[in-house]
């Protein structure tokens, strides 16, 4: 739609315009004239005229002509003023006290666990962040669109319904909140104006005609002007539209894609404008292009040009009266009284209803402006809401039908309006009592699913349709939401208005009720598996709604009666169609059942029992009420009918455990499948618990001996407790032992499982404490793990926080993985081997930890039941089936058989249960006999369990069973079982003899805990001696394996001295450089006392061939495997542009800015170069066999994996040896007398002098000139630095070279991004550029992290930097020397001002410390001669690279020193330190040098300060550099963390003095003539003068960007965020870049950029200038961090951000509170600043190849 709809109050009023329409208004407001037919006529004349070019429609002029002909008179009318006043008044007087904020999708809604009514109560960002649901339990979401906010709505808050916003006086008008009033007048023009134009609204929104418009509107002669007009569906792809309009049409795709994405968000588009001919061939060729064999062709039409228009502005007016409804009350009545007025009369729908039924027909644009107005209208007066929802109900079959055939999604149709109405209580007990909703809902769904009902009037959905299913869901939720409020006051109408609705939706259940039975395969597997989702599917939707039923019926007692004989009746007209077959009868100990044959094994059996599982459900409820009492006045005990109630679920849990013993494995997955939802957590509930529920009602009202034969019967194990004969079959004895530990189970859970309010009195918190505990007692889990493992409520909540805390203590979480809780010790009593929630792998898991815990506690390891609670009245009977005959029968034949040790026949699992079904059966008896006197118990378990079996001569009882037990070597497990188990018969046997109760209690106790103790006594001095035999045991090994030892040192005797005269020269040498490390005079790096070179022989073994070498210069290279990349990790200025490609850069010299560098990363693992080479060149083959998968790595560009660690590789560093050096120090001191800093500036320059006559005689000059003073004959000063020590060049073999060679290539390739070229004059510059950046980088992250310098580098730091440095050293071989001296004069040019050229940038525009390396690794080519390849000597070099790193430091401070001109004191210090005074001094030199620029007034203390602070960073790179370079051990200070001590340490091992400027006072002479040429360089003067920024020292450290603490801060952000290329109000998805802080908008065309010819997205262009390709980002709405590199890689990361348990929450999915883990936080900068994103991104795509299919590119 147009912006318009968007203006201010009424923007583009503009008073100019106002004359031009008066008559018009005047003719409007005489009474006498028809203001429809004048309001008609004025459309008619101007709207086909404003849009007229709907081709390529001009937004804002199209809006202006509307405004000026249309909108701006209408109303002048209908305020009778100037608008804009009009609705200024009106805005200030007050605004409803609802919110009402539609929501759009992907916003950020609130809703408050605390107070919500229901969990679809939601706030908008701005109301929840006023509210006082902030301090609550809030949970946040991402809406779907086209909800609204729920801020002043009373029924939806428990508490707080207003925001700070919205309460009555909260704006700053006096008056109360009720809003202004609007005069009669205006009330009579709105009356008037209204009818008309809601109308026209309605008419042309539903006008069907494509050529003609109403009469009304038709005043001029039709013009043949058509339109070809294309509407969006959601079948055909975004490129299959594509594709189809440029087939059609032949136009460009750009323009296609402007249709495209125009059809998806307005839902139609015109895409041809001509004649009609023309228009109706295009509309062919589209429908043509569109269709294929699986799809119906896209939906055109030919519409004129004059309804088009119209139909346009039909939408327009609906936006003016949307934003009309803001300002008052009055309006919105007014409107909602017309919209709802039937004609008096006539049968048609009244206005809103007629755009109700026609809302499936309308296309996108036209739903949004409907539903918006419904919502700004309708849903801000609650009597105008109940009005629409009765017109809603009275169309909802409709309405839903409609949905259900249309193709839009739910949010965009009129049916999702549902839960606004649905949800509010008093609205929904309304729609249930005057409008019987619930049946008109429950009607519509069987309506709506006629095809997928059988001929036996049960669903079946084989071949059903996904989507059809996904839209019936909709009537399922508005099941729920009717549902949701219980209501507290019950009348007679809503009892019988309820009662018929639950009527209703039985007749639903009765349709599921057996549906899609299944009949076991026998012989053959089936062939296709049959569609089971459908069905578990409904069922999932339905539990809710079952429990939510079960719930309403039981607030009340009659209502509860009526329904459960509702439901008994639908049950037993279910079961009866079976009867036809004959009884049979069934002997076992005396005991007859006669029942009909059925055999699950042969017979039909269904999973899908919904109606008696409703039935179990509302008998607890009886129970739990009392009302049981009163239900044979309802269901007489003749009708009940228990064995039929009980058939079904017990047919379904003999399914499962044939399914268990593999009887159904022909019948294939899908039944696997059912078999799991049926006991999963989803599913359970409404599924497995009410079938063992269902059997506990049976075994409460059957007789015990019945049920038991009818299990029996049902399990297929009648044969199986009656004398059997042996077989062979292995198959069918592991059959029949499963059935029977299936059988055993079920028994065991009948009978103990009594934790369901009702079966026994417990509350809901003692089931979920329960559940919480059985979790906890397999392993300690995370809340978001438990909180799955429980079932949801109608709220979707499970409890978990009211219980927890008594259960257990939470365990926070380190910097990776997440919080746990872990069970309170009390608790582990409770814990119970056969919880029937546990899977068969929880079983075991939760058995093996409590043994194995029992067994560090040094307890004996039986895991008795708990002692469960009493069964309620109404289930009392169930424990008699515990000492009934037949239980005994099964208990004494299965341990008999284990006795006889008829293996086959038994298993220990099976034993395990009899073990538990005789603890239980003595447990209760217990319990009844502590509880009640002796005569009183009936239960009688000790009596029937000591008796004999029969009465033939070899029968035993299981007492004496189990005594045999023990002595069964299979048993051992159980061994502890089964003597607590005699414990207990012993206290029943104790407690039966005692007469009077009192003593009963209080000796039974006493005395079982003596015997429990003198067993323990006795187990714990057992495991004590077999400890001390183990120990003897050790002991005795480990002697034998001395003596051994020394056997073999005997006899290799020789072998053995050798070794240990090497250790101890070893020894001794470590001594000496132990006593050597005291004197530290020898921890010098520089200069003539530079102390010695630790040079360690190296011996590395290759990770491939595993062959070790010792690395020399001579020998073939190794290699480290490295990373080089480009990275911004240290600039201080983000906003400076960088260069894509480098083809012009000149990288000598770095800024000071740091803007971009090339870091070399290793991961420490060595290579043999061959070996690498090898290894390449066969991953190489690899991938080039393999095309089809895509590989994580881009070999074209030299990436690998590293063969061991897996890190992303694209080079490897050789590793070059250290050359030791050692300095005579007479020899030093000698030189020491001649070579003065202005000497070897002297000889220096002669030498470069002569260097460039030399080449001024060749081709041209290509040095500039030099003044060579004071020197006499030149060729003896060119030869002089020769004189203080020289010696021959290193050697390096040959595979060295080549790999130093490969090496500088890649890092030329890499940090220029640009084509190799071994020849080019920039390679040496790229080696030094990148050890400097990686030495800075790394110095950096040590100070970030507050480690010393030295010792606390990772082993891959320390191996790939000492490679890294000696490589630099050793590129220079490989170069022309001319080159390298070249580069190196104009490195001097920066500080010696005489070799200054025109290319050569100012003191302040360059990085020290890259200027120190290139020169100290270039200046050995000053010593290059024509006939001798020439280095200098150790002493030589000592001298060259004190004086240039002395110079270089001077430079240093004199950049410090300007930069901090401009800073002001913060304090005032009396400090007049000699450093002070020096600084002071050297100020007054530098302020006359500049000619008064430089201030004298700034303090001496001050200077030195920001010298001193601004220096270190430089001094500890330094201190790096030339370890490294020349291995000379560093002072111990350096490897400590001291911040003063470490400064005296650097000047000490760099030969400085602590007072920096007495550098400059000892060469004064020689600086002088510098210092004067600095100070009176340009840029400096500027600097001075304040027109231009230097860089301020120390460099400010970079962190990852500040993040708000709570999350919801940021959503606040995000909320506000609008695209910068979009003015839409479509939701967009932003980002934010952690390095700089910008908002992105991501994954979306807008902002997606043309970078070198190629479409890139917001992120991945933004990291190309932010991070050189590698970058951050936080998706804000998914609360997930993403990882770029490049265009092609990149991979999801956890957010920093945790809930309270210490969990992420990827997606908001779970939606609590998230705050900010700065440990979290920290590990993410540390990612960053160790250059680990690049492999951090290869590790993720190696194990989760899944994210190959997403588009980086355009992320």
């Amino acid at each position: 739609m147009a912006d318009g709809a968007d203006r201010g109050p009424a923007a583009g009023a503009a008073g100019g315009r106002a004359p031009a329409q008066a008559p018009e208004r005047a003719m409007w407001c005489d009474e006498r004239f028809d203001f429809q037919a004048t309001f008609l006529q004025c459309l008619a004349k101007h709207v086909p005229n404003i849009y007229s070019a709907e081709m390529d429609p001009l937004v804002e002029k199209q809006e202006e002509m509307v405004q000026a002909a249309i909108l701006y008179p209408l109303e002048c009318y209908l305020f009778g003023e100037d608008p804009d006043i009009f609705l200024e008044k009106l805005q200030q007087s007050g605004t409803s006290q609802l919110c009402g904020k539609v929501f759009k999708g992907g916003e950020t809604t609130y809703s408050c666990r605390d107070c919500a009514v229901d969990p679809t109560c939601v706030l908008c960002i701005d109301c929840f962040q006023n509210s006082i649901h902030k301090n609550h339990r809030y949970k946040m979401h991402s809406s779907t669109g086209g909800g609204f906010c729920d801020c002043g709505d009373t029924e939806a808050w428990k508490a707080g319904p207003l925001c700070t916003k919205h309460e009555p006086g909260a704006l700053s008008s006096p008056k109360e909140n009720s809003e202004c009033q609007l005069n009669e007048e205006i009330m009579e023009h709105s009356r008037r104006v209204f009818p008309s134009v809601i109308k026209y609204i309605v008419d042309m929104l539903i006008w069907e005609e494509e050529k003609e418009l109403p009469e009304e509107l038709t005043i001029r002669e039709k013009v043949d002007s058509y339109y070809c007009v294309l509407f969006n569906d959601e079948h055909h792809s975004y490129d299959h539209v594509i594709y189809s309009l440029q087939r059609a049409l032949g136009c460009e795709l750009g323009e296609a894609q402007l249709h495209t994405t125009a059809i998806d968000k307005e839902g139609r588009r015109a895409v041809k404008a001509g004649h009609y001919a023309s228009c109706q061939e295009a509309k062919e060729e589209i429908k043509r292009h569109s269709e294929n064999v699986s799809q119906r062709p896209l939906h055109v039409e030919v519409l004129h040009a004059d309804v088009m228009a119209h139909q346009k502005f039909a939408l327009r007016l609906g936006s003016w009266l949307n934003k009309l409804m803001s300002y008052s009350s009055d309006f919105r009545q007014i409107f909602c009284q017309i919209c709802l007025k039937e004609e008096a009369g006539s049968e048609k729908p009244c206005f809103i209803s007629k755009l109700m039924l026609w809302d499936a027909r309308l296309h996108k644009g036209a739903r949004k402006v409907l539903h918006e107005l419904i919502f700004s209208s309708f849903f801000m007066e609650m009597e105008y809401k109940k009005l629409f929802a009765v017109e809603f109900v009275k169309y909802y079959k409709a309405l839903q039908k409609e949905y259900i055939s249309d193709d839009h999604d739910r949010v965009l149709s009129v049916t999702a309006l549902s839960v606004q109405m649905f949800t509010v209580p008093t609205l929904a007990r309304h729609l249930i009592e005057e409008q019987n909703v619930i049946t008109t809902i429950t009607e519509t769904l069987l309506e709506v699913l006629p095809e997928y009902l059988d001929k036996n009037d049960k669903f079946n959905f084989q071949g059903y349709s996904q989507d059809k299913l996904n839209r019936v869901y909709s009537v399922i939720y508005d099941l729920r939401y009717i549902l949701v409020s219980k209501p507290t006051v019950w009348t007679d109408r809503l009892r019988e208005r309820f009662l018929e609705g639950f009527v209703s939706f039985l007749r639903i259940l009765t349709c599921m009720q057996g549906m899609e039975e299944i009949k076991r395969q026998i012989g053959q597997h089936i062939e296709v598996d049959p569609d089971w989702e459908a069905a578990i599917a409904i069922q999932m939707q339905l539990k809710n709604i079952l429990l939510m039923f079960q719930e309403w019926c039981a607030c009340d007692e009659e209502l509860l009666l009526r329904s459960y004989r509702e439901c008994h009746k639908a049950v037993m007209r279910c079961s009866t169609n079976g009867r036809s077959r004959e009884k049979t009868v069934f002997h076992l100990c005396g005991h007859t059942l006669e029942s009909r044959p059925y055999r699950v094994s042969a017979d039909p059996v269904s999973i899908h029992l919904p109606l008696s599982r409703t039935l179990a459900g509302l008998h607890v409820r009886l129970s739990k009420t009392g009302a049981i009492s009163r239900l044979h006045e309802f269901v007489s005990p003749e009708e009940f009918q228990v064995e039929l109630l009980v058939e079904y679920p017990l047919r379904c849990l003999v399914l499962v455990a044939q399914v268990a013993a593999e009887m159904w494995r022909r019948n294939g997955l899908s039944l696997i499948s059912q078999v799991f939802y049926y006991q999963d957590v989803k599913c359970r509930e409404e599924m497995y618990d009410k079938d063992i529920i269902m059997l506990q009602i049976g075994a409460s009202l059957m007789d015990p001996n019945q049920f038991l034969l009818l299990i029996l019967q049902r399990y297929e194990l009648a044969d199986a407790f009656k004398k059997i004969k042996p077989t062979k079959d292995q198959d069918l004895i592991k059959q029949y032992n499963v059935l029977i530990e299936e059988m055993l189970q079920i028994l065991i859970y009948v009978v103990g499982e009594r934790y369901v309010p009702g079966i026994s009195n417990v509350t809901k918190e003692d089931v979920i404490m329960r559940e919480i505990i059985h979790l906890l007692c397999i392993e300690p889990m995370a809340h978001s793990a438990i909180t799955k493992s429980l079932p949801e409520n109608e709220n979707n909540e499970t409890g978990l926080e009211n219980v927890i805390d008594k259960v257990a203590t939470f365990k926070k979480p380190g910097v990776s993985g997440h919080g746990v809780y872990e069970l309170k010790d009390e608790c582990l009593k409770e814990f119970n081997m056969f919880f029937y929630h546990y899977t068969k792998t929880q079983h075991s898991k939760a058995e093996h930890t409590q043994k194995k815990r029992r067994k560090q506690e040094n307890r004996d390891e039986a895991l008795p039941p708990p002692p469960p609670p009493d069964f309620s009245p109404a289930f009392s009977n169930v424990v008699r089936i515990l000492n009934c005959d037949v239980m005994m029968h099964i208990l004494r034949t299965l341990l008999q058989r284990a006795v006889e040790l008829e293996t086959h026949l038994w298993t220990e699992a099976m034993i395990q249960m009899v073990l538990h079904l005789l603890s239980l059966g003595l447990l209760e008896e217990k319990q009844q006999l502590q509880k009640s006197p002796e005569e009183e118990v009936t239960f009688d378990f000790y009596h029937k369990a000591t008796r004999m079996g029969s009465s033939a001569l070899n029968a035993v009882n299981v007492l004496m069973l189990l005594e045999k037990l023990k002595r069964v070597p299979q048993l051992e497990a159980q061994k502890d079982t089964v003597n607590w188990i005699l414990q207990m018969f012993d206290m029943v046997k104790r407690l039966r003899e005692k007469s009077s109760l009192a003593t009963v209690g209080t000796t039974s106790g006493s005395e079982a805990t003596k015997g429990d103790e003198s067993t323990q006594d006795k187990e714990k001095a057992e495991r004590k001696r077999k400890a001390e035999a183990a120990r003897l045991h050790r002991q005795k090994i480990m002697a034998q394996m001395s003596a051994l030892q020394r056997n073999f040192i005997e006899t290799h005797k020789l072998l053995y001295e050798n070794t240990l005269e090497a250790q101890g020269k070893d020894d001794a040498t470590m001594e000496e450089e132990s006593t050597s490390s005291a004197i530290d005079s020898s921890r010098i790096a520089l200069g003539p006392k530079r102390g010695p070179s630790v040079a360690e022989k190296e011996v590395l073994t290759c990770i491939l061939c595993q062959e070790e070498q010792e690395v020399k210069l001579e020998s073939a290279a190794m290699v480290l495997s490295a990373c080089v990349q480009k990275s911004t990790a240290l600039t201080q200025n983000r906003s400076r542009i960088l260069e894509l490609s480098g083809d012009t850069l000149d990288p000598l010299f770095m800024h000071p800015d740091l803007p971009c560098g090339t870091h070399t990363g290793s991961c420490g693992h060595v290579m043999h170069a061959a070996c690498w080479q090898k290894y390449f060149e066969a991953m190489q083959l690899n991938f080039r066999q393999r095309l089809h998968v895509e590989q994580i790595f881009d070999l074209e560009n030299g990436e690998y994996l590293c063969p061991l660690c897996k890190s992303l590789c694209n080079t490897v560093i050789p590793i070059v040896p250290l050359q030791a050096q050692k300095i005579n120090s007479e020899d030093a001191e000698a030189v020491a007398q001649i070579l003065s800093l202005a000497r070897w500036l002297e000889i220096v320059t002669a030498r470069i002098s002569g260097y460039s006559v030399k080449n001024a005689k060749g081709e041209k000059q290509s040095l500039p000139p030099f003044t060579n003073k004071g020197t006499g004959n030149s060729a003896l000063e060119f030869h002089s630095i020769l004189s203080f020590g020289v010696q021959s060049s290193a050697k390096y073999s040959s595979s060295i070279k080549e790999m130093l060679v490969l090496f500088a290539t890649t890092i030329y390739r890499v940090g220029l991004k640009v084509a190799p070229n071994e020849a080019d004059s920039r390679i040496p510059m790229m080696t030094w550029s990148t050890c400097a950046f990686t030495i800075q980088c790394i110095e950096n992250l040590l100070e970030t992290e507050g480690k010393p310098l030295f010792g606390s580098l990772q082993n891959r730091q320390h191996s790939g930097l000492k490679a890294l440095v000696q490589f630099a050293a050793a590129q220079r071989t490989t170069s022309p020397q001319p080159l390298i001296q070249k580069h190196l004069i104009r490195l001097l040019g920066v500080l010696l001002p005489n070799f200054k050229g025109e290319d050569t940038p100012s003191l302040l525009e360059v990085d020290m410390f890259h200027i120190l390396v290139g020169a100290v690794l270039s200046f050995p080519s000053l010593y290059w001669e024509d006939a001798v390849d020439l280095q200098p000597s150790s002493i030589s070099s000592a001298y060259n690279h004190l004086y240039l790193f002395h110079l270089t430091t001077l430079a240093h401070i004199m950049q410090i020193v300007i930069s901090s001109a401009t800073e002001s004191p913060t304090a005032h210090s009396s400090d007049n330190s000699e450093e002070a005074q020096s600084a002071q001094s050297f100020c007054r030199e530098v302020c006359q040098y500049t000619s008064g620029c430089f201030s004298q007034d700034i303090p001496g203390w001050l200077v030195w300060d920001c010298v001193k602070k601004g220096i270190m960073p430089y001094l500890r790179c330094a201190a790096l550099f030339f370890h490294y370079l020349l291995g000379v051990s560093p002072p111990e200070e350096l490897v400590q963390v001291s911040e003063e001590g470490q400064f005296k340490a650097l000047c000490s091992y760099l030969s400085l003095p602590t007072n920096l400027f007495l550098l400059f006072h000892e060469y004064w002479d020689t600086i002088n003539p510098l210092l004067q040429r600095w100070c009176a360089d340009p840029v400096v003067l500027s600097c001075l003068k304040g027109k231009s920024i230097a860089i301020r020292y120390p460099r400010k450290r970079n962190h990852l960007i500040e993040l708000p603490e709570d999350y919801s801060c940021l959503l606040n952000q995000a909320s506000q965020f609008k695209c910068p290329r979009s003015s839409d109000d479509e939701q967009k998805h932003p980002v934010l870049c952690l390095f700089c802080g910008a908002m992105l908008c991501s994954q979306n065309t807008c902002c997606q950029e043309l970078v070198n010819g190629e479409e890139l997205g917001a992120c991945t262009s933004h990291a190309l200038q932010c991070g050189a390709g590698v970058c951050m980002f936080l998706k804000i709405r998914e609360c997930k961090v993403v990882l770029i590199e490049g265009k092609t890689r990149g991979c999801l990361y956890p957010a920093p951000y945790l809930d309270e348990y210490g969990e992420t929450d990827p997606g908001l999915k779970r939606g609590n509170p998230l705050h900010l883990c700065q440990e979290r936080y920290r590990k993410l900068h540390l990612l960053w600043q160790q250059h680990c994103i690049i492999e951090e991104i290869a590790r993720s795509q190696e194990t989760n190849q899944i994210f190959f299919g997403f588009n980086w590119q355009l992320l």
